[in-house]
């Protein structure tokens, strides 16, 4: 894979330190943690290894990845092993895409109370889908989910959504027959749109009173019980958007959806298109307008694009992809043993994954040849040799 001509790694190791010392104090050590690690990545500051190929001598140097994962450049890696797990717990049945939306005034909230918020989208998003296909007037089954969590329009504004990938239909309730949905439809939105607004005010009114919010700026009124019960009274009228989509294609398809948004970050190096003293030029995409008048460019001053990506840093810890239902991991195996029962299909084995490449031998681009490691180098450090005069090419090193 070619390397882009601009990547957020340049925009920060340009503008970083200069962008760190005017918001000194400001800014949280997990996103000048980020900041540093994508500076660094595949660099000499994190060491790498020098490869020789056996039989033609082409020589290159390999840094290593930071392997975090708010980096652009790490997550396709991730994404690949991440991926070779879910295709053997494909089911073939159609599977649906289901979004589910905080609206503005949440996302504010959310904005300051980002662990909290997160994992009640998560958790409501996911209790409706269950609760909602286990109802025998819609579905009268047990389903599987996986959950993605998205907090980024596609102007880097903070816009947190649930993607949420369920196979269409599931376990009966008894566990004794596998129950489809009507096809081409899953279950309707109107209706889990209603009880998301209901379950999440629920969930979030809770919080407030257990006292786990915490609220600055124009919206510290809202620590008063009262204040914030008036502010979450309109919410309880207005629509809440879930949308779902057409089934995919066939398993592959879902294996292909998977793997552009399950480790997506703010924004890819691909979408970048130019760095220079008016900010930083990149593509985005309109979803209010169809058709190709959707697809603009954008330039935001280096500072604000600097803001806007460290917005979407997660919390330590936070997990932004989980499984419910059916594929919650305590019972996944088991489940989808049963599940492909049902529909009397055997379990997959020994099926090449043709999208996956073996990183673990690595091959000469010269001659095809074996390439081994003749020397690490640690961090900071210069190898001792060099790469081929001729072809001086970085390997990308995923380890």
């Amino acid at each position: 894979m070619s390397r882009p001509a601009l990547e957020v790694a340049d925009i920060f190791r340009d503008r970083g330190p200069a962008w760190r010392q005017a918001n000194a104090g400001h800014v949280s050590l997990d996103r000048l943690k980020v900041m540093l690690a994508i500076e660094s990545c595949r660099t000499a500051a994190l060491g790498g290894h020098v490869a020789r190929c056996e039989d033609c001598a082409y020589t290159t140097i390999a840094y290593n990845s930071c392997r975090n994962r708010h980096c652009p450049k790490c997550q396709g890696a991730a994404a690949k092993e991440w991926l070779d797990a879910r295709e053997a717990e494909l089911l073939p049945v159609p599977y649906y895409h289901v979004v589910f939306t905080l609206p503005a005034a949440i996302a504010d909230i959310a904005y300051q109370n980002k662990a909290v918020l997160y994992d009640l989208l998560f958790k409501v998003s996911a209790e409706t889908m269950l609760t909602i296909a286990a109802d025998p007037k819609h579905l009268g089954g047990r389903i599987g989910i996986t959950s993605v969590l998205h907090t980024w329009g596609s102007a880097m504004t903070h816009h947190p959504h649930v993607h949420m990938i369920v196979p269409g239909g599931g376990i009966s309730l008894d566990g004794q027959r596998w129950v489809s949905c009507r096809p081409g439809f899953f279950l309707p939105v109107r209706v889990l749109s209603r009880l998301f607004r209901r379950l999440f005010l629920k969930a979030l009114q809770a919080a407030h009173a257990a006292g786990r919010l915490s609220f600055f700026g124009n919206y510290i009124h809202l620590a008063d019980a009262q204040c914030f019960a008036a502010f979450l009274a309109p919410l309880r009228k207005a629509e809440w958007v879930v949308f779902t989509k057409p089934p995919f294609g066939g398993p592959q398809a879902v294996l292909a959806y998977l793997s552009r948004y399950t480790h997506r970050v703010a924004i890819a190096n691909s979408r970048l298109i130019a760095f220079d003293e008016q900010g930083v030029t990149f593509k985005w995409k309109d979803y209010r307008i169809n058709g190709r008048d959707r697809y603009k460019r954008m330039t935001l001053a280096t500072n604000e694009f600097i803001r806007r990506f460290l917005i979407h840093v997660l919390p330590k810890g936070f997990h932004r992809i989980r499984h419910y239902g059916l594929f919650a991991k305590g019972s996944c195996a088991d489940n989808i043993a049963r599940a492909r029962e049902l529909l009397t299909v055997a379990k997959p084995e020994g099926e090449p994954t043709a999208a996956v490449v073996d990183h673990s031998k690595p091959t000469c681009p010269c001659c095809g040849g074996r390439m081994i490691t003749i020397e690490v180098f640690e961090r900071g450090a210069a190898p001792r040799h060099r790469p081929t005069a001729s072809t001086i090419v970085i390997r990308i090193d995923t380890s």
